[in-house]
């Protein structure tokens, strides 16, 4: 009765912090092997345990810094480094890739000063940079436990987005990892269908995963500023959560390697493509797609043989998705009475969630085909959101886009026309 009492009292003052405007923390300065100084802004000094707070890359956000501080309440410390600011970098996730493993590395030392525990956190391509950063570390220090694991929340560990209908590869980091794990996975999240795949990746080399799964969330809940009041309720259990990660992962030793092959060799990361539709790689024979539509009909891809198909992969929480969903409809109207329709695929979502969505944000009249379980999605090879796929009148896959477009644009327009049977 006593601890649950006390929890109850720290969870009040999580909640109490979460109703500041602004947590601030004390910023210290830590200097680099290399004499960069990074300024750190710290949390509760003077705790056994510290978290060390990777940036995102999409700048520092008061809502972290709430959650920060709710989480040191917890007797926690918190450390989050400017790395980004001490590298000149401007805050994109890009700007992530030009940050060695050698300066998480050197903050892992500065944290773990008097033997004190660390753990790494990080989120989505933040996740590489942790990875990275523990293994520069452990090659320096290969007999010491003072670095406990990693939280990764929701990560995207994959070399870019592949080519439609091809397997992504996971960063080179991912078959060098010998870490104890712990994923936070957001319910409404395109990786939540591939969390199977990474577990299995870690767990070769001998990296022990736990998840931890975030129902009805997106990907960066605690600091959307499109915030719903579920992703604002969770964002709020966020510190409790790293507490529960941190306990977790002090319990969890790594083991063995299982699979030394997947330290095979990895792609080099894809160049930036056009937002064009580019021909399919992979087998041109479709994947099985039948469906019931929102209306309640079934959906066959068989049954369209003789027109163009184009097969849209969305979601109602994916923003490019949701951009590019006017110009569908321009596309549609401008090929309306010839042989081509578009079929979008929503990502399992309730039909109430894609109703009220279509009635509130975008105006559209072509089918909706509900994948209910992402099953349509996994046979697919879907990574990413949006995705697309052409089939031609013939029944095989022509061409594919990963990411949003212009589909009423001129060079996309005259790909389809080029598709779409002529008159007789």
């Amino acid at each position: 009765m006593r601890v649950t009492i006390h929890l109850a009292r720290l969870w009040l003052l999580a909640l109490w912090l979460f109703g500041t405007s602004v947590a601030h923390g004390a910023t210290i300065e830590v200097r680099l092997a290399d004499r960069t100084d990074v300024s750190v802004e710290r949390f509760g000094a003077g705790q056994d345990t510290v978290l060390l707070w990777l940036p995102s890359g999409l700048g520092q956000q008061a809502s972290e810094e709430r959650v920060a501080a709710a989480t040191a309440a917890l007797g926690i410390e918190v450390w989050r480094p400017d790395l980004l600011d001490a590298r000149l970098l401007p805050p994109l996730e890009s700007s992530l890739e030009k940050i060695s493993g050698r300066d998480v590395a050197d903050l892992i030392d500065a944290a773990s000063a008097g033997g004190r525990r660390v753990y790494l956190t990080a989120s989505a391509r933040a996740s590489a940079l942790a990875l990275t950063g523990a293994q520069v570390w452990r090659e320096r220090h290969p007999d010491s436990a003072v670095l406990g694991g990693a939280i990764l929340l929701h990560p995207n560990l994959y070399i870019g987005p592949p080519e439609p209908g091809r397997e992504a590869d996971f960063q080179p980091v991912v078959a060098q990892t010998r870490l104890p794990i712990f994923i936070v996975q957001p319910q409404r999240s395109p990786w939540i269908f591939r969390l199977d795949a990474l577990k299995a990746a870690l767990a070769a080399t001998g990296s022990p995963v736990s998840v931890q799964l975030v129902p009805e969330v997106r990907d960066r809940y605690y600091f959307r500023p499109d915030a719903t009041n579920v992703e604002e309720a969770e964002a709020a259990r966020l510190p409790a959560l790293f507490a529960q990660a941190i306990a977790t992962l002090k319990d969890t030793k790594v083991g063995d390697p299982a699979l030394q092959a997947a330290r095979g060799k990895q792609r080099a990361p894809a160049a930036p493509r056009e937002r064009n539709l580019r021909p399919y790689q992979g087998n041109p024979v479709p994947a099985p797609l039948r469906l019931t539509s929102l209306d309640g009909a079934m959906r066959d891809l068989a049954d369209y043989r003789g027109q163009v198909v184009l097969i849209n992969f969305w979601a109602s929480w994916c923003p490019p998705c949701v951009r590019e969903m006017p110009s569908l409809q321009r596309l549609k109207e401008r090929f309306s009475g010839r042989p081509f329709v578009i079929l979008a695929v929503n990502m399992a979502e309730d039909e109430a969630t894609v109703r009220a969505f279509l009635k509130e944000k975008v105006n559209v009249d072509f089918p909706i085909l509900m994948d209910r379980d992402g099953a349509a999605l996994k046979r697919w090879k879907v990574f990413a959101f949006p995705t697309s796929f052409v089939v031609g009148s013939d029944g095989n896959l022509h061409s594919g886009l990963v990411g949003e477009a212009e589909w009423d644009s001129d060079p996309i327009v005259r790909a389809l026309q080029a598709l779409i049977p002529k008159a007789r």
